[in-house]
């Protein structure tokens, strides 16, 4: 692959909710292009996009992928993401990189949850955008309806650039409303046609809605067309460039995907109407050195520098780190330094990726996508620079975990390997987190829903080897006590040799805050313990702090004061006086009205208005307490309330279900109360059972 200057490249996100066509579009794109001598279908496994067993297995994309296209002297860099809510994190990533984004509309389906969801990435984002109705061959499908479904959703800012020759079954090819000219199906390619006048009179309302919003761009075009006058070719197509780049149009294409309808048509369209890397904002990063802030333009004029925005982990490729060149030119010649970690990394290749495949290149130009292997220290949003002239972007900002379960390999003879896939994983996927609980002794592994932590069991096993268990979480109670006990504890052995002697008398009380850690207090007067053996009897007792009377859970909120005692001239030692106090805590405990923590989260809902009834019923079944309401973005409601996170395991998927899938929430850790006694009833029968 040759190398392309910055004004002839193209990066391009393809987004649209799951199942609207994104991979087959790209595959028709792949196949104008020369880069695939025919189009892989989904259903056979041979696309370019899905690649991975179980994109293959599931019929679905579950990862994003880079397909570079050389078309009409221009690179393009599509960028195929999934659909699928739970692999959303690499759409976030992608659309860091992206300088125009295509939305995917099946024209069936017409706007579904996840255009919605693009919509507003598209809005963070601020890039330009064309909307692509995909499958207009299929059985009543109606461009027209579509059409009135994005006006609804996006305002006049859509504008129908193309129409379906034919409808449904009956669709041939499309019209171009801007230059009046068709384009028809013939032999699995499509030809230029002419149309017929009275078609052309169909197009011109279609048309004025073009030339008009062209005529917005500029003062003076506004003005030629208010007087009457014809807009040159040149000017229609600059004003709409314009337009499309500042936001104010988005235009709007028909295409069939699998019939390859429309798509040379789009092609064309994406390199004349949406900008290079080089026309976007300048990149701002700091200096590692000194913290100063540093502009960078997308020009092979600035020093090198490269923003890695996915990592894939393969077992027996090794690590390939995918990245944007966000200024300079990438060559041999430069040494790799990790201005993020602050480490050198070695490289020995440089590749571009198509799918699955590494194209070995020479150089990259700015605005280029491209991939290293094996960079040791690298993980995704570091910035790549030359060590001459560092400069750190800001991270790429993901979306956190919802969900979380445990993690068991089926056999202890694979924990190792479990551990190390999980570490692989965690590089390839940032919206994944590992931890380890110390108090459930479990491995927890969470994402961004059900299905997202299924696709990471199945990959341990394909790609490390590792069959494994998903199981719920247990909750990480606590025990506290309600009222003051008194407890002597007595630890006396006289069995040959050197006896042990230690007494202790201790107040057991609540102490000011139950979710604060066990406080001790010494009140001990006239020597009753002696001064080196107090740290003996404080430590004992921070020891049985770690297990309750109750379910063995940890203790919190408790206040024990030593306060009388003795001890022999001989036998008593420090271990004497652990002794006792091991003995004084499980006599006081017991009859200081020990009762059960349960941990309370904040949990932050954003909902469209219409299912506000139904998440409210649905806490208050949960337990749950509704802390405040207050508008959000977007016409929604955000919903602020407090629940205890043992309701709260499965809420990702419940929430998903109840709001088909426009609904989201966060969870923070907020404070423990006391369970309910039916919910200490049970966990204490189930611990003691354990």
């Amino acid at each position: 692959m040759k190398t392309y200057p910055t004004k002839n490249i193209r990066n391009i996100l393809i987004l649209g909710h799951g199942g609207s066509g994104k991979t087959t579009l790209t595959e028709a794109l792949a196949f104008n292009a020369g880069a695939v001598d025919r189009m892989g279908k989904i259903d056979e496994g041979n696309t370019l996009s899905d690649f991975d067993p179980e994109e293959k297995r599931r019929k679905f994309s579950i990862s994003s992928s880079i397909i570079p296209l050389e078309f009409g002297g221009h690179k393009i860099n599509l960028i195929d993401v999934p659909g699928y809510f739970d692999f959303i994190g690499d759409a976030y990533a992608a659309l860091r990189v992206a300088d125009a984004v295509v939305i995917v509309v099946d024209a069936l389906a017409g706007v579904q949850v996840g255009t919605e969801k693009a919509i507003e990435l598209l809005e963070k984002a601020n890039v330009p955008a064309f909307i692509v109705v995909n499958k207009m061959d299929r059985e009543n499908a109606t461009f027209a309806k579509v059409m009135d479904a994005l006006k609804q959703t996006f305002g006049n800012k859509v504008v129908p650039f193309e129409l379906p020759m034919g409808e449904g079954e009956a669709m041939t090819g499309v019209v171009n409303i801007v230059d009046m000219s068709g384009s028809q199906r013939k032999d699995n390619r499509c030809f230029d046609v002419a149309i017929s006048d009275e078609m052309k009179s169909e197009l011109e309302p279609y048309r004025d809605m073009i030339m008009e919003s062209v005529a917005q761009t500029s003062e003076s075009l506004m003005e030629k067309y208010f007087e009457g006058e014809e807009l040159t070719r040149n000017e229609i197509h600059s004003g709409i460039r314009k337009g499309v780049i500042d936001g104010e149009l988005i235009p709007v294409l028909c295409t069939s995907a699998t019939l390859n309808i429309g798509v040379e048509t789009l092609e064309n369209m994406l390199i004349e109407y949406l900008p290079s890397p080089g026309e976007g904002k300048f990149e701002v990063g700091k200096d590692p050195r000194d913290k100063k802030e540093i502009e960078r333009k997308c020009s092979n004029d600035e020093p090198f520098s490269a923003l890695v925005f996915k990592t894939v982990a393969d077992p027996y490729v090794g690590k390939l780190s995918i990245f944007k060149v966000m200024s300079g030119v990438l060559d041999h010649s430069i040494e790799i330094y990790n201005a993020t970690q602050e480490v050198k990394e070695k490289t020995n290749h440089i590749y571009v990726l198509r799918g699955n495949k590494q194209i070995e290149v020479e150089k990259l130009e700015a605005g280029d996508i491209g991939a290293f292997s094996k960079l040791n220290e690298t993980v995704t949003g570091d910035t790549l620079t030359s060590i001459k002239a560092p400069i750190v972007y800001d991270k790429i900002e993901l979306p956190k975990p919802i969900i979380a379960m445990a993690i068991e390999p089926k056999t202890k003879a694979d924990i190792d390997k479990l551990a190390t896939g999980l570490h692989r994983l965690v590089e390839e996927d940032p919206t994944m987190t590992v931890s380890r609980n110390k108090e459930t002794k479990q491995t927890l592994v969470s994402g961004l829903g059900e299905m997202h932590l299924e696709i990471i069991s199945q990959k341990l096993k394909q790609k490390f080897g590792v069959d494994v268990n998903l199981v719920d979480m247990k909750v990480p109670y606590r025990e506290t006590i309600k009222k003051k006990a008194t407890a002597e504890g007595k630890h006396k052995k006289q069995s040959g040799g050197s006896g042990q002697f230690g007494h202790v008398w201790i107040d057991f009380e609540p102490g000011n805050d139950q979710n604060a850690p066990f406080q001790f207090v010494d009140k001990v007067v006239g020597g009753a313990v002696p001064r080196n053996f107090i740290p003996a009897v404080e430590k004992g007792l921070e020891t049985c702090m770690i297990e309750g009377v109750l379910a063995g859970y940890p203790v919190t909120g408790v206040k024990a004061t030593l306060y009388d005692g003795s001890y022999h001239a001989v036998d008593s030692d420090e271990m004497s006086f652990k002794m006792a106090a091991t003995a004084a805590y499980r006599k006081g405990m017991k009859e200081a009205a020990p009762v059960l923590l349960e941990p309370i989260y904040h949990i932050d809902i954003t909902v469209p208005e219409e299912y506000m009834g139904d998440i409210m019923g649905d806490l208050n079944k949960k337990r749950g307490r509704i802390m405040g309401m207050e508008s959000a973005s977007g016409g929604k409601q955000r919903i602020l309330a407090e629940a205890p996170l043992a309701e709260m395991f499965k809420y990702a998927t419940e929430l998903r279900s109840m709001t088909q899938a426009r609904g989201e929430f966060s969870m923070d850790f907020v404070r423990y109360e006391e369970a309910p006694m039916m919910i200490a009833e049970k966990v204490i029968a189930a611990a003691q059972k354990e």
